[in-house]
């Protein structure tokens, strides 16, 4: 496949946007080469301005769960920009898909709309401050909560130290109230709690992690992470930005059957305009202003466009819900598909999954944080994904990434995904 014109556009963006991207990941400096610029998707397919078909398995990163331009989506958005595209008050669609989100996921009575699983995480990390009146939080090294200050840490040397700012402009005195924990290392989250007695605000964890690969907890790990808080009188949030209506209408917390105190939306929720959440049960969301001290402000939360496709996609999630069941079946075909050719072609490698979510990595061993997942072949992935690229297959630009699965895919699109890998593969 040819990528002139995408060459031509991303020389263009350079000049005006910084790395020609508005997000880092898309630059492709992790596998080499030049971005694809999309020019439209539909159903399972991207088409990029060079006229190329792409197999999509990133899916605008999650939310396009039943596949680009769903026409119920897509004609709400349309009739409510007929009627206004903003207005900086409150609308009864905004009510409308709160309660639909309330009735849907356990554990949680009201819900504060935003724009960005950013925001989301940011605001359940200030409110769970405000309502325990302590400053520190836990994260877990490989969890991506947004780019806000708290978030960007890495691990300090020892299980007891703070982490270090990741990114100038994020200060030391921020980066002194987040401490890193080992993701499924519930030993590891036990020493720090006691090492920063009642001064814990919140622990916050991607449930099911994505962004160092997928990995799902391990048996026990979240129910874990809930005795120690309910023991320490800590919140434990979790991060369903990805997994939120996604792995089950309920997410993780009715998957596998652990609540959390605090947790965040985005991805899904917006139907794929930029929309995130957070929600609790009423003692901890009544801490919000206007009703508690705790302040948290946007002007466009809750704008109508993304309110409309966010209830237009959770209403279709909600009337079927064997759309989980498909997602996953369809998700297993391919895992095993691609276990299969790549032993055949005596690869080394170890395949993720859960639900809808599944991911890659060349490495024999078990990935199961993100020390594990940084031990997986560089240079294997590279030529593995522009081996699909040129099958016309687009997978994340980036080994730590998942990929999604959406349920407009075929089983003739996953068959040819199949070939396609057994045929790049046999080049490794």
């Amino acid at each position: 496949m040819l990528y002139k014109r995408s060459s031509q556009l991303f020389a263009e963006a350079e000049k005006v946007i910084p790395g020609g991207v508005n997000s880092p990941v898309r630059a492709f400096k992790a596998v080499g080469g030049t971005p694809i610029f999309v020019k439209s998707a539909k159903g399972a397919y991207l088409y990029d301005e060079d006229g190329n078909r792409l197999i999509d398995y990133i899916n605008s990163w999650g939310p396009m769960i039943l596949g680009h331009a769903y026409e119920p989506v897509v004609h709400a958005v349309i009739e409510k920009a007929k009627l206004g595209t903003s207005f900086g008050m409150p609308t009864e669609l905004e009510t409308q898909i709160a309660a639909l989100a309330v009735a849907m996921v356990p554990n949680i009575d009201k819900i504060r709309f935003v724009n960005s699983g950013t925001e989301a995480c940011m605001s359940a990390v200030r409110l769970a401050r405000g309502f325990t009146k302590k400053d520190k939080i836990i994260k877990f090294a490989g969890c991506y909560h947004g780019h806000s200050d708290s978030f960007l840490i890495q691990a300090g040397s020892g299980a007891i130290t703070f982490g270090s700012p990741n990114s100038p402009g994020v200060t030391a005195g921020t980066a002194k109230d987040t401490l890193l924990a080992r993701y499924n290392d519930l030993e590891n989250v036990a020493i720090l709690i006691e090492a920063n007695k009642n001064e814990i605000a919140a622990i916050i964890v991607e449930p099911v992690a994505g962004n160092m690969g997928c990995i799902p907890p391990n048996k026990g790990f979240l129910e874990g992470l809930r005795q120690l808080c309910t023991d320490n009188g800590i919140l434990l949030i979790f991060d369903e930005v990805m997994t939120g209506f996604r792995l089950a209408a309920g997410g993780v917390q009715e998957l596998l059957h652990v609540t959390a105190d605090i947790v965040c939306f985005g991805k899904v929720i917006g139907g794929g305009l930029p929309v995130g959440a957070f929600a609790a049960r009423a003692e901890i969301m009544n801490y919000l202003a206007p009703l508690g001290p705790v302040y948290q402000a946007g002007t466009l939360s809750g704008n109508p466009l993304a309110m409309a496709a966010g209830l237009a996609m959770l209403q279709a999630l909600d009337s079927d819900r064997t759309i989980f069941k498909r997602l996953e079946e369809k998700t297993a075909y391919l895992a095993a598909g691609i276990d299969k050719v790549l032993k055949a072609n005596d690869v080394t490698f170890t395949i993720n999954t859960i639900g809808s979510m599944i991911s890659i990595h060349f490495d024999a061993a078990p990935v199961v944080d993100f020390q594990t997942a940084a031990n997986g072949d560089n240079e294997t992935f590279k030529n593995f994904f522009h081996g699909l690229l040129q099958e016309g297959i687009y997978i994340a630009p980036s080994a730590y990434e998942t990929w999604f699965i959406t349920d407009a895919l075929t089983y003739a699109d996953l068959d040819f995904t199949i070939q396609a890998i057994d045929k790049v593969s046999k080049t490794f």
